[in-house]
């Protein structure tokens, strides 16, 4: 898959989750879903190249760097819960969308309880 093309389909599924904001909070180069006001996803481009960065369990993480080439860890993020996708063969609309929605229930589940909205359960 191509930068945009990669950005285009993780933005598509962020917009379909409830309660996912999109804003700029660092620039109009740096695009950023959140929800509950915490971050799950960012886009951005490293080098003229469009990237997205998203949270994703440790060993998940390290399964996905292993498995597609164009995955490496969080670029300016924690290294071990976050993983930056770049433009590569072997990905997938589903796999980019699937990425994102690991991300945004990750963040979900480490929201507090008293913050958490109703339809989180």
């Amino acid at each position: 898959m191509q930068g945009h093309e990669i950005q285009r389909t993780a933005i598509d599924a962020a917009e379909r989750l409830p309660a996912a904001e999109s804003g700029y909070p660092f620039g109009p180069e740096h695009q950023v879903y959140k929800v509950c006001g915490k971050v799950f996803l960012l886009l951005t481009e490293l080098r003229g190249v469009p990237i997205i960065t998203l949270k994703c369990e440790p060993q998940q993480a390290e399964l996905h760097r292993v498995i597609y080439p164009s995955i490496t860890a969080g670029y300016h993020m924690n290294k071990r819960h976050w993983i930056t996708v770049y433009p590569g063969d072997g990905l997938s609309p589903g796999l980019i969308q699937q990425l994102v929605e690991e991300s945004y229930q990750r963040v979900v589940r480490g929201i507090p309880a008293s913050r958490r909205p109703a339809w989180v359960g």
